[in-house]
């Protein structure tokens, strides 16, 4: 009888999928050791290499999709604070070299950061962490995004992964990841989910005698890195992949249909929107029109985009849609998403300050270009305007004033145009409570807000995981008042949060309720199975 030689890995599943493939090991370091100069030079190496990385995170901007620039826009903004160098430069001037001062700097601001109580400032820890290695390696020359072998199907190993790093890496020879470190709820978990990479996070292994090559199973279904699986481990690996093909081509098969629960329910299946470029590839006939459509892409630049580009953008999507609903949400600044020039400096808690409606409505000169675009683009079809992070009907009211008096202006100047559906995201407990007494045409629940702020936890926080619960009472119970308060009013009420993607909690809402949903693309055909299977 043969020695068992396989070694299981417990971990967290982050994103979905199976992978058999190589492992390649990370291990993550502060960088390499490189000759000292004078204060002078080493002064003048490390804002080089800052700005190299800024140049870097720049290129990596323009070109990715909103949620991806959206998570590197925040890293630059940290590059722009022109007092982070300061503590670096005091150092160097004392004679460290500059990788020392650069590290212990950071690693100074790090430990503050991830001992804060405040989940704004524990979600910058990790940020901070990318930029430092991001720096470090442009310091010491070394380029530190791993590499498989081509052809391979490969799985990466390591202790954390920064989501510059992520989207750097070619995914086309790298299947999945498991990290030792990070958070399911993460930037990194949530780039992995929306490309679909397999991933697993909070490995329970020691990555410090793992060799390279090491042939491995990633189960990120049940949550198992298994290290030289046996037969019977290979075996039931092939048995899992041909099962999810099997569940992935009956799913697929009800895509182009309507969705309809096995009781016969009829619910609507909408799509969100981070990059407007990519639906030119899809179907609009797999969905029932578009829930939510990110702006935030629009205002990455150096400056803030004109109404004649914003109108061009939600256009298209009017046209793409070819009938069906399309909703936009209005700017969702702040929070983890600044931008330079708009957003505040220095507020304390960005994640309860002047962002979303908040912030548009501060800034009426900026606000008044967008609803005058979308305002345009209401005169092509169906188009809905949603705003983020609202609180209080009073700014509903402010809303509805300042896109009447746009609707004005454009008539007056002869400019084709519209009056929209004017609704609200549902991510406030206050807002949530008193749902209807809301001036809106339609509310959209976003349960990844609304989850953080009832349970007083950051999304991106491994150690709050157990209270991060879609599942608690409380969010369920404010989640079925506000679709009691849409039927009350005839007003349709959508989820387009994480939960309403996922089959565990899906199902759930749909027991609340729940008439229509907002998921990613990749997501359509597994919901609309899920749909179709819940007896209701």
């Amino acid at each position: 009888m043969s020695r068992k030689t396989e070694l299981r890995w417990r971990g967290t599943v982050a994103s979905r999928g199976l992978v058999l493939g190589p492992v390649v090991v990370r291990r993550s370091t502060e960088g390499t050791a490189r000759r000292q100069g004078t204060p002078d030079e080493e002064w003048q190496a490390l804002t080089d290499a800052v700005e190299r990385t800024q140049q870097r995170l720049q290129g990596l901007a323009e070109t990715a999709d909103e949620m991806a620039a959206e998570v590197l826009e925040v890293q630059l903004a940290i590059l722009d604070d022109e007092g982070l160098l300061d503590p670096a430069r005091e150092a160097i001037e004392g004679g460290a070299p500059a990788d020392r001062a650069w590290v212990d700097v950071l690693g100074d601001l790090i430990a503050v950061y991830e001992a804060e109580e405040d989940e704004y400032f524990r979600a910058r820890a990790a940020d901070l962490k990318d930029l430092r290695d991001s720096v470090l390696a442009a310091l010491n020359g070394a380029d530190e995004v791993p590499v498989a072998t081509e052809g391979s199907t490969a799985i990466l190993v390591d202790r954390e992964l920064t989501p510059s790093r992520f989207l750097e890496m070619d995914w086309t020879r790298f299947r999945g990841a498991a990290l030792t470190g990070g958070s399911a709820t993460s930037h990194v978990a949530m780039l992995a989910r929306s490309r679909g990479i397999p991933l697993l996070v909070g490995l329970d292994g020691d990555l410090s005698a793992l060799p390279q090559a090491v042939e491995a199973v990633l189960d990120a279904e049940e949550g198992w890195l298994v290290l030289k699986p046996e037969e019977a481990t290979r075996a039931a690996f092939g048995q899992a992949v041909a099962a999810r093909a099997k569940e992935a081509e009956q799913q697929a098969a009800y895509l182009a249909q309507p969705a309809e629960t096995a009781g016969g329910r009829r619910i609507t299946v909408l799509m969100n929107v981070d990059d407007p470029g990519a639906v030119e590839a899809l179907d609009p006939g797999h969905c029932d029109g578009i829930g939510l459509t990110r702006t935030e892409f629009l205002f990455t630049g150096s400056s803030l985009p004109d109404e004649t580009t914003q109108y061009q953008v939600y256009a298209a999507l009017v046209r793409w849609a070819s009938g069906r609903p399309v909703t936009i949400r209005t700017l969702d600044a702040g929070g983890d998403k600044p931008i330079a020039g708009l957003t505040p400096d220095g507020e304390m808690n960005t994640f309860l300050g002047v962002r979303g409606i908040r912030l548009s409505l501060a800034r009426p000169d900026v606000f008044r270009v967008q609803l005058r675009a979308l305002a345009r683009a209401a005169a092509l079809g169906p188009l809905k305007v949603m705003c983020p992070m609202v609180t209080v009907p009073e700014e509903i009211v402010q809303v509805r004033e300042l896109l009447s008096q746009v609707i004005m202006d454009l008539r007056t100047e002869g400019t084709a145009c519209a009056m929209p559906q004017l609704g609200m995201m549902v991510e406030v407990p206050a807002a949530a409570l008193r749902a209807g007494g809301f001036a809106v045409d339609f509310y959209s629940i976003g349960s990844n807000d609304l989850v953080q702020y009832v349970t007083a936890t950051a999304r991106d926080n491994g150690a709050l995981a157990p209270l991060h619960n879609p599942r608690d009472p409380a969010v369920l119970e404010l989640i079925g008042r506000v679709v009691k308060a849409g039927a009350a009013a005839d007003r349709e009420v959508s989820v387009c949060g994480d939960m309403a993607a996922e089959p565990e909690f899906l199902p759930i809402l749909l027991g609340l309720g729940l008439s229509a949903v907002s998921v990613a693309p990749a997501a359509l055909a597994r919901v609309k199975a899920t749909i179709a299977r819940f007896d209701g």
